[in-house]
């Protein structure tokens, strides 16, 4: 799989959508994640999380984050709230918590931090990722999933 084909995304596993967003050119992301298809693609990423949660990594991390995804067809922003307790993680489309960290991207880069092709830490020493509240954990995330590395 060569293009970024939202289409058939919900088949496509977690190394393939690495390569795919590592592949595929800035333009054509923020393209498609300025579209119609633009929920599809959030709701399988979300989706995914509680499957690629690391609990053995998490230890005793109790947190709500917040992740707000700005760069919407409409110029608004997504925010989705992973909670991750006792051991477990969830997603909720609304988000129904207020959260010790709160992170804010553009789609492109959303892409790429949750396809493992970007540094998080980097990003936001950039400018390209906002994060609020806690930075610790802001800077502990990825450990917390098992992210394909592209």
């Amino acid at each position: 799989m060569t293009d970024f084909d939202p289409a058939s995304f919900a088949n496509v596993g977690p190394k393939e959508f690495a390569q795919l967003v590592k592949n595929t050119p800035d333009s054509k992301l923020a393209e498609v994640m300025s579209g119609e298809l633009r929920g599809k693609i959030l709701g399988e990423v979300f989706g995914r999380m509680p499957q690629l949660f690391r609990a053995d990594r998490a230890g005793s991390t109790n947190a709500v984050i917040h992740w707000n995804i700005t760069g919407g067809p409409d110029g608004g922003t997504d925010t989705y709230e992973v909670v991750v307790a006792d051991g477990t993680c969830t997603v909720n489309e609304n988000p129904q918590h207020e959260p010790r960290l709160s992170l804010i991207l553009g789609p492109v880069e959303f892409l790429k931090v949750v396809s493992g092709g970007a540094n998080p830490v980097m990003m936001f020493m950039t400018g390209k990722l906002k994060a609020k509240g806690d930075l610790g954990l802001a800077a502990n995330i990825a450990n917390l999933f098992d992210i394909p590395k592209a």
